[in-house]
């Protein structure tokens, strides 16, 4: 094909082929063989960029992102419905073959976030929940026990799904809150939220993406913290990549790759204290006569190591980190 790591590319592409010739992504046999085939074939670490596929590659890897969009929606809300059927759905989480993975994935992110925040947050919001909004329940189950959580979906039957999980819960039903929109129509309501999370297939690719992360940008409230999950290697192949060089309203605190079955890398940023555009404004906001030097966003920057092993980070999995 001409591309690089040949072999890998032709792997994936056979399996795109044999997906997309699917008449249905809901959850079967075929289905979930296919899906699991892909992913065991992208986790291993792999040098291969993304970025510099060739065209047709390119091309095949958007539409198997939103392929694979499609059918971890079917799989959330699929299983959303089962556990909806139980007296007490929450009791019943490990019946999602991929619970685990959220375990590990909301504490690594929980620890990250304790890196770089003093406190507690208060409120925060989930954009991209879903009906299966286990990143959420996990945080304010066991990490954020005391916050206040809004989820952000586009999707109404995703919302009702998602709410009908933690309405039988005491705790969660009063602190889990459920917002059928678009986010790029939230405006001055998301000033109230001192952490945003950015669900990986919200933005499926990099325009969809940046339009959702600069809105973002332009509307948190200055010193906010933005998690964002990314992919890596060929797991880029799965989700859509964030390149912590435009993400130009924050500052970059934390990059995370993985490199065991949680696939999604970890991105933290903080949105910029002040966002005076020239000096003048400078001088009317706070008398400053220098310009801010703000700090490069595109240097390597090394995650939060729970097992402070410096320059090791990287080939640590995150089963490791957390053991």
């Amino acid at each position: 094909m001409g591309c690089q790591n040949d072999a890998l590319v032709q792997k994936v592409f056979e399996l795109y082929e044999q997906i997309a010739s699917l008449e249905s992504l809901k959850p079967c046999k075929d289905v979930n063989t296919l899906f699991t085939q892909l992913v065991v074939t992208c986790m291993p670490p792999n040098p291969i960029d993304v970025t510099k596929l060739c065209k047709r590659v390119q091309e095949m890897r958007s539409k198997l992102i939103r392929l694979c969009g499609e059918g971890e929606g079917l799989l959330e809300s699929h299983f959303s419905t089962i556990l909806g059927s139980f007296e007490k759905p929450l009791q019943h989480l490990n019946l999602f073959p991929y619970y685990s993975n959220y375990l590990k994935l909301s504490h690594l992110e929980f620890s990250i976030l304790s890196q770089h925040s003093s406190h507690v947050p208060n409120k925060v919001a989930f954009v991209g929940s879903g009906p299966l909004p286990l990143t959420s329940i996990v945080l304010a189950s066991n990490h954020l026990t005391k916050t206040s959580f809004h989820n952000f979906d586009i999707d109404p039957s995703a919302n009702s799904k998602a709410h009908a999980l933690v309405s039988p819960h005491p705790d969660l039903s009063n602190r889990m809150f459920f917002h059928t929109t678009d986010i790029i129509n939230v405006s001055t309501a998301l000033k109230e939220f001192e952490v945003v999370f950015l669900a990986a297939l919200v933005g499926m690719d990099k325009e969809e993406k940046l339009k959702v992360i600069d809105h973002l940008g332009k509307f948190m409230a200055p010193g906010a913290l933005l998690m964002l999950r990314s992919a890596h290697g060929a797991r880029a192949f799965l989700y859509p990549v964030v390149d912590p060089c435009e993400l130009r309203e924050f500052e970059v605190l934390s990059v995370f790759h993985p490199t065991d079955e949680v696939i999604n890398s970890v991105v933290l940023a903080r949105k910029y204290p002040i966002m005076a555009k020239n000096s003048s404004q400078l001088e009317q906001q706070g008398g400053l006569s220098s310009p801010i030097i703000l700090p490069s966003k595109c240097s390597e920057i090394e995650a939060f190591n729970p097992l402070n092993r410096g320059n090791m980070i990287d080939e640590l999995t995150v089963e490791e980190q957390l053991s």
